[in-house]
């Protein structure tokens, strides 16, 4: 069963899965108010999402064009049907002179409240609260209600496993629930009545799923979105004060905001392409000149958001790891096209040397180990290989000497990625590489090779230590779920098994 939600929700990239359950939940809410299990007239629901999300696209408009930024339709809209959830629909034209204002901050704080183009807080818990704090109305959360629960909940867990952050999500709603269960214990109350509430009169739900997961104002690596999720889930609780000042989950979400960005990249890059250049068969590395103060770690990826007309269901952002090394002057890309590219594939092959595309966002837990003497393993399946090229070319440049064996499986030898930097590393760090060609009808001659699919045997024959190496996984994500599995099987203990994964993917 999990196969299948699997391969439908690759079909489309996180923000527009993230856009259509918010339709979706938007839809649910027009039905249920015309049947009454809502206190909101349906046109009200309706008009006030169509008014935020004009007001929200004009206002964008003019800001992206005054700041001289690439814009990115989809989030524009994504935080104007977030607003429409979260504000009550309007009844009059001073609701309507409030939703203007929640929609034009809620824009204007993507640029004006940004570090090096990159924005600090979540745009629609921003809004609330300053028009909270200059107008003295605020977000009353009407998607927090009992007939609406089921759908909040069931479209949220479709996307927190899309993006795999389920350990942040579990950490924010984990401390809550402490929070607020501890303080309602401590003061006599009935907990157990007050846990089920939590859950139908709060916005926990929908705060958690969507809000509290924006990867732009998300810390970067596993342990740091734990702790964001403590922190935002502690000031949570409604109890939490400073003064007069209570908190709200608006107020939560910027602290922890706050927080991100105090531990993350700084950088949103406007990067231009200085060459593309072919390293496989339909396989291209995309290269981009590099600005001086950008650093990172071999094997972590960005964000890469190329604005373009017409986009397709998989919209305008990918995730991709960065394939050169810190230690290169400039940042590269590797891309594989297949037949019928999507709209983002055929903007990015069309672009011309000194054209630019945004990247930001960058992140990842899949880094080589501190210590040098782990000895490590390496799998990767066609494209996939990219994370292991900036390691170890990394590692070749730096003269590092590890442990380290890459198995390298493609379909053809035409499909084989990066020889030049793996032979290089070969003669100066050792790095082993075995490569494997998984169609035995496209085997050349001469092949010295290993043939057919990376399985125990070619394992244990390769490294008879297996036991006492870390293993790194990239690839397709049925390919990666498939080696962990065989390695799990061989004896190797989950904590010595890395997985490449990066949200959207």
């Amino acid at each position: 069963m999990f196969t299948l939600i699997d391969k439908l929700l690759n079909k489309v990239t996180m923000y527009r899965l993230v856009l259509y359950y918010l339709l979706f939940l938007l839809g649910v809410a027009v039905l249920l108010s015309t049947f009454g299990m809502l206190p909101y007239n349906p046109l009200a629901i309706v008009f006030s999402a169509i008014f935020l999300t004009v007001v929200s696209w004009l206002t964008n408009k003019i800001f992206s064009r005054v700041w001289s930024v690439p814009t990115n339709v989809e989030s524009v809209y994504i935080t104007a049907l977030i607003l429409a959830l979260i504000i009550a629909p309007a009844r009059s034209l001073n609701d309507l002179s409030f939703l203007a204002w929640a929609a034009v901050w809620a824009m204007a704080s993507k640029y004006i409240l940004a570090v090096r183009k990159k924005h600090l807080f979540n745009p629609a818990a921003f809004a609330v609260a300053l028009t909270a704090l200059t107008l003295n109305q605020s977000a009353n959360w009407w998607i927090a209600t009992l007939s609406l629960a089921p759908f909040v909940l069931v479209g949220g867990l479709l996307i927190t496993r899309k993006i795999r952050r389920f350990d942040m999500v579990f950490s924010l709603i984990g401390f809550a629930l402490v929070s607020i269960l501890g303080m309602k214990i401590f003061e006599g109350g009935d907990a157990l009545a007050a846990f089920g509430k939590i859950f139908i009169n709060t916005p926990i739900l929908f705060f958690a799923f969507i809000m509290f997961t924006e990867p732009l104002t998300t810390p970067p690596t596993r342990g740091l979105r734990i702790l964001y999720g403590a922190l935002t889930g502690f000031l949570f609780a409604p109890w939490v004060h400073i003064g007069s000042i209570y908190s709200t989950p608006e107020i939560a979400l910027l602290c922890g905001n706050m927080f991100a960005y105090l531990v993350s990249p700084k950088d949103k890059l406007v990067l231009k392409l200085k060459v593309i250049v072919p390293v496989a068969q339909d396989v291209y590395d995309f290269v981009f000149e590099k600005t001086d103060r950008f650093a990172f770690h071999p094997g972590q990826y960005l964000e890469w958001t190329l604005g373009h007309p017409h986009p397709d269901n998989r919209g305008n952002r990918r995730y991709f790891t960065i394939a050169s090394a810190p230690t290169e002057k400039e940042i590269r890309i590797g891309i594989k096209f297949y037949n019928d590219p999507s709209s983002f594939k055929d903007a990015l092959g069309s672009l011309n040397q000194g054209e630019t595309i945004v990247a930001s966002q960058l992140a990842g837990d899949f880094i080589l180990p501190n210590d040098p003497n782990k000895k490590l393993a390496f799998i990767a399946g066609g494209i996939g290989v990219t994370p292991f090229r900036s390691m170890i070319k990394y590692l070749a440049d730096m003269g590092e000497r590890r442990s380290i064996v890459l198995f390298y499986a493609n379909k053809s030898a035409q499909d084989i990625a990066y020889v030049d930097v793996f032979n290089d590393a070969a003669r100066r760090v050792g790095v082993r590489t075995v490569y494997t060609i998984t169609d035995k009808n496209a085997i050349p001659r001469g092949w010295n090779g290993e043939t057919g699919y990376i399985d125990k045997a070619m394992i244990a024959k390769e490294i008879p230590d297996f036991r006492e190496r870390i293993f790194y996984i990239s690839g397709p994500h049925a390919m990666v779920e498939n080696y962990y599995s065989v390695l799990r099987t061989m004896g190797i203990p989950r904590r010595q098994i890395r997985t490449d994964y990066f949200p959207g993917f």
